[in-house]
């Protein structure tokens, strides 16, 4: 496991924005990644997305490395965010963005007022 756990610590190191997810951004293989890829990328961030599915040691070593037993994973600067559960409700909330926002991270404002409008 000690090369998995390299490798995501390079990726999580080398990106402010990694997503561990089944599948791709732009083809997503489950619903969870689905959606907090969907959010990601309607709000216009740029993230560095991991095929868990292409690996099974990452994708084994990416629980162990955080400690989470589901993916997607997402990283926001190094420190591990959530899963798709968290990531929904911190967008609803709005505490997605003041985490961008603290860290620097660019992303779509108004694209996230829409999210919140739609789920109101």
């Amino acid at each position: 496991m000690s090369d998995a756990n390299e490798r995501i610590k390079e990726t999580v190191a080398g990106s402010d924005v990694v997503l561990f997810m089944k599948g791709t951004k732009s083809m997503p293989q489950c619903g969870f990644s689905s959606r907090v890829a969907g959010v990601l990328n309607f709000m216009g961030v740029e993230y560095t997305d991991v095929n868990v599915l292409a690996d099974e040691e990452l994708r084994q070593g990416i629980k162990d490395y955080s400690d989470w037993p589901t993916i997607p994973q997402l990283y926001v600067k190094g420190e591990f965010v959530g899963g798709c559960d968290i990531i929904t409700e911190m967008t609803l909330s709005g505490e997605l963005d003041t985490m961008f926002d603290d860290n620097a991270v660019a992303y779509n404002k108004d694209a996230a007022d829409k999210i919140r409008e739609a789920n109101a």
